[in-house]
C-alpha cells in the first residue's frame, strides 16, 4: 500500500510572478479610482413626477434636495423612511420620513407639496421597507404618477436605485440623484475612515442586493 506519491505542478516564474503583481495592483487601483463614481450614481429622469427623499440623510444633503425640488418641475415630494432608533422619546417626530419633511419645510418648500409616508416597522431591509409603503401610498390613494426621482445620499445611491427599479417596474419609472458629501474627500475616499467606511460598507451591501429578489 502506497502513502504517498510523487507528483509534478506548475507554478509561476518570476516573470509570471512580475506580470501576476502588475495586472493585480492595476485591476486594485482601477477598482479604489471607480467604486465611488460607480457607487455614487446620479442619473435623473427629466420632467419627473415627483421628488421621493431618503428620510434618513442629513441636513446639508436635505438643503441639495430642497434646491433640487425648486429647480425641477416636480409635482410633489415625498419624504420616506423608518423609526428613528435615537431621541425618539425626546422628538416630537417618530420616523425620519417626518423629520425629513420639517427640515424641508424649513428649507422653503411648500407644506402643500409634502407628502410623508413612513415606512413599516422592520429591523432589516429598510431600503426596500421603505420603497413597498412608498408604492402602496401611490396605488392606494391613486396618484397619477409615472416617474420619479430619488434623491439619496452618498455612495447608497446604486444599491437604493437597484432596490426602487425592482419594486416599482414597469408601472413607475425611477431615477437616482446622489446628494455630495461633505465629511471626505470623494476623489481621495481611501484617505478618510469615513469615506472607507462608507464606500466599502455600500459595496457589500449593494452585492447584497444584487442576490435578493425584491420583487412584490
Amino acid at each position: 500500500m502506497r502513502l504517498i506519491q510523487r507528483q509534478e505542478i506548475w507554478i509561476l516564474t518570476a516573470q509570471g510572478w512580475a506580470l501576476f503583481l502588475a495586472v493585480s495592483a492595476a485591476a486594485i487601483f482601477f477598482i479604489v479610482h471607480n467604486l465611488y463614481p460607480f457607487l455614487a450614481v446620479n442619473s435623473p429622469i427629466k420632467s419627473a413626477d415627483a421628488l421621493v427623499i431618503d428620510g434618513w440623510i442629513s441636513d446639508y444633503a436635505l438643503a441639495q434636495a430642497a434646491a433640487e425640488f425648486h429647480t425641477g418641475s416636480y409635482h410633489q415630494i415625498f419624504t420616506i423612511g423608518s423609526k428613528i432608533e435615537q431621541g425618539f422619546y425626546l422628538s416630537e417626530y417618530n420616523n425620519f420620513a417626518e423629520i425629513a419633511a420639517s427640515t424641508l419645510s424649513k428649507l422653503g418648500v411648500p407644506e402643500e407639496k409634502l407628502i410623508v409616508v413612513p415606512a413599516f416597522n422592520v429591523v432589516r431591509d429598510r431600503t426596500n421597507a421603505s420603497a413597498v409603503a412608498l408604492l402602496q401610498h401611490i396605488s392606494d390613494k391613486n396618484l397619477p404618477i409615472k416617474s420619479i426621482n430619488l434623491f439619496t445620499t452618498d455612495a447608497h445611491a446604486r444599491r437604493s436605485w437597484l432596490i426602487f427599479k425592482k419594486i416599482f417596474a414597469p408601472k413607475i419609472q425611477v431615477g437616482i440623484i446622489s446628494a455630495k458629501p461633505q465629511d471626505y474627500d470623494v476623489q481621495k475616499w481611501w484617505n478618510s475612515s469615513q469615506g472607507v467606511r462608507v464606500v466599502i460598507s455600500e459595496a457589500i451591501a449593494y452585492v447584497y442586493a444584487r442576490l435578493v429578489n425584491w420583487q412584490l
